[in-house]
């Protein structure tokens, strides 16, 4: 295994992670819309590139599970759904929330570190599959982030002030 398969593993973990994650809490924050909404779209994104990355894996000899998570159903969504009715706009769903987009950010973030270790190898390497690569998945990344931080910027005033 040499550095490009790891940054790959890790990439596709954390891809996966982030997909996860953006998904529980567009669940877990139903009633606010802008963010069941968004964090759907967000999440597609990061399983688009959970398969980008499983398929430019394989050319590099790496076997890599594509399953990225594609939504909740069931009952834990459906009592997620009830619970974020039920609770409405309390402070405490405000502050949850606020937890949920700071980790989102860092989970973003760490992807976004790992996109550019993959780029700056693949230009030192002159590996154009890797630098197309992570010239596709990388902005999309860093919107993730930008969205996170603009979100904690909007609600933080609101939610902590109001404790």
């Amino acid at each position: 295994m040499n550095g490009i398969t790891l940054t790959l593993r890790a990439l596709h973990h954390g891809e996966q992670h982030l997909a996860k994650e953006l998904l529980a809490a567009a669940e877990r924050h139903r009633t606010e819309h802008e963010v069941h909404h968004v964090a759907t779209d967000l999440a597609r994104w990061s399983a688009e590139h959970v398969e980008r990355i499983t398929d430019t894996a394989d050319h590099y000899d790496l076997e890599l599970n594509e399953a990225p998570p594609t939504s909740h159903s069931g009952f834990v969504s459906m009592l997620r759904e009830k619970v974020a009715e039920t609770v409405g706009r309390r402070p405490e769903p405000g502050l949850l929330l606020l937890r949920d987009l700071r980790e989102l950010h860092l989970a973003a973030a760490e992807n976004s570190l790992h996109w550019e270790m993959l780029a700056q190898t693949a230009q030192a390497a002159k590996d154009q599959r890797l630098l197309s690569l992570a010239s596709a998945c990388h902005p999309q990344t860093l919107r993730q982030m930008r969205w996170t931080n603009t979100m904690i910027k909007n609600l933080c005033p609101q939610v902590l002030s109001s404790l």
